[in-house]
């Protein structure tokens, strides 16, 4: 496996992966590794028929389609890896076929819910409750990440300029516009902050009850706890906010390149998966409305 490790190094320091892609880039390396190790192989079969057998291996033992496709992403970019290195002549993962997955449009939260609750609901007049819900208000405006929101400081927020910047994937910048009433709420809690924790040594923009800076599960549970409260829908993580921002935005007549900008997305393939929203609108409005439909 010490090409593995020198090809995990190799994501981490030089493509800047996040540590959860690692960890599963290594997960689904490793199991490879075991599979060939249990059919008699020395090492990492890199061939395309023991990469086929593995496929079929998985199919066998109730892996999903998105999962396979997924394990089998990680396994080529190793092999992709070892041809720019002369290690490998070919790439035995291009000529695999991969089980179909079917298209998932991306679960929302109607806007009269998140509204209601953004206007309505109280969350209480101390630090916490100023906290969770910007925390919300935050994730829902800006369509940001839980890993970019756990990463604002206290000098990523320019209330002249109206931004935020935001730390995305492999460690690529960039600038995201806040409204006024957001921008309003930020220096609110800014100012709640600096009077509960004049001392705290961290410059994270967001503290836990304690005055330490949150962290990926913390931000979870808060997100959780109150879109549960208003949707019915099996997923309240905080990637239903970025879906929920998304789709809100081009219902709304947003462009989709200036979507695509503000969620960081690499391709614009990423962002057009929320037009199938958008068009499930639209055609609810047409059955309604149009008599001959």
């Amino acid at each position: 496996m010490d090409k593995v490790n020198k090809f995990l190094a190799y994501l981490q320091n030089e493509k800047r992966y996040a540590a959860h892609t690692l960890t599963s880039y290594k997960n689904d390396l490793k199991q490879y590794h075991a599979f060939c190790h249990e059919n008699g192989k020395e090492g990492m079969d890199l061939f395309f028929k023991t990469v086929r057998s593995w496929v079929v291996h998985l199919m066998e033992q109730g892996y999903s389609s998105r999962s396979i496709h997924r394990k089998l992403s990680s396994l080529r970019t190793y092999c992709k890896y070892l041809i720019r290195r002369g290690e490998l002549d070919s790439d035995p993962v291009e000529k695999v076929l991969k089980p179909k997955v079917s298209k998932r449009i991306p679960q929302f939260v109607d806007e009269k819910s998140i509204n209601r609750m953004l206007d309505e609901f109280s969350f209480g007049d101390d630090f916490t409750g100023e906290r969770n819900k910007l925390i919300i208000n935050l994730l829902y405006q800006t369509g940001i990440r839980r890993s970019e929101l756990v990463g604002i400081t206290l000098s990523s927020f320019d209330r002249g300029s109206g931004h935020i910047r935001v730390m995305g994937k492999r460690s690529k910048e960039r600038i995201i516009p806040v409204g006024r009433e957001l921008s309003d709420a930020i220096v609110v809690y800014l100012n709640m902050r600096e009077r509960e924790f004049p001392g705290a040594v961290t410059d994270a923009l967001f503290l836990t009850d304690a005055g330490n800076a949150v962290y990926p599960k913390f931000i979870y549970r808060i997100v959780n706890r109150y879109i549960g409260m208003i949707t019915t829908l099996e997923k309240t993580s905080p990637h239903i906010l970025r879906h929920t921002f998304a789709t809100h935005m081009l219902n709304r007549g947003a462009d989709l390149n200036a979507i695509k900008e503000i969620l960081g997305h690499a391709n614009l393939s990423a962002t057009q998966v929320y037009t199938h929203n958008t068009f499930e609108k639209l055609k609810s409005i047409y059955n309604q409305a149009h008599p001959r439909a």
